[in-house]
């Protein structure tokens, strides 16, 4: 046997070349566990905004009167608005749950003012119900607005991981979209 003809590649070598046969498909498993996580995150904001959109617009004129208590409109917009923000929430949680991009800004934009309107209502002491899924128990109105604020405040996190997923996609075009 000829030295020549045998040969024994050097092992740094042999490791370079397997960690990067690797890194594509570490990186299309990062791409799916995120797109996963994006899918859950649709799917926990969708919900309870289909759900309150559906339980406010089954009957506007409670609705009407939970607006009304906040003190925020004149009284000639109190119904029009009592059915035509449920009607956003549904429409914006479908469109979430298809991945419609400019959902996800409609819903953020309502969160955000949801957030508003209950720090509004806890500041000024006001003594009415959140309104979030339809009229509730008026004995427990005060404390129900610091619960769904901080329920809104929550619903902010999976809200912020889309937006930074979509940015993400932009940039990653090899890993496929949700």
């Amino acid at each position: 046997m000829n030295a020549e003809s045998f040969e024994i590649k050097a092992y740094p070598e042999s490791r370079h070349n397997m960690t990067r046969s690797r890194k594509p498909y570490a990186a299309k498993q990062d791409g799916v566990v995120l797109t996963w996580t994006a899918r859950l995150s649709r799917l926990i904001i969708a919900v309870p905004f289909f759900y309150a959109g559906i339980t406010k617009l089954f009957d506007p004129k409670s609705f009407a009167v939970v607006i009304d208590g906040y003190g925020l409109l004149p009284e000639f917009l109190v119904l029009p608005v009592a059915i035509a923000l449920p009607a956003l929430e549904i429409i914006a949680a479908a469109g979430l749950l298809f991945n419609i991009r400019i959902c996800l800004y409609a819903v953020a934009v309502l969160l955000v003012f949801f957030i508003g309107v209950l720090a509004y209502g806890i500041r000024l002491g006001l003594d009415v119900d959140c309104g979030c899924f339809g009229p509730d128990d008026p004995e427990q109105a005060y404390h129900g607005l610091r619960g769904a604020l901080f329920r809104d405040i929550g619903l902010l996190v999976p809200i912020l991981y889309l937006f930074w997923f979509q940015w993400w996609m932009g940039r990653k075009k090899t890993v496929p979209s949700c």
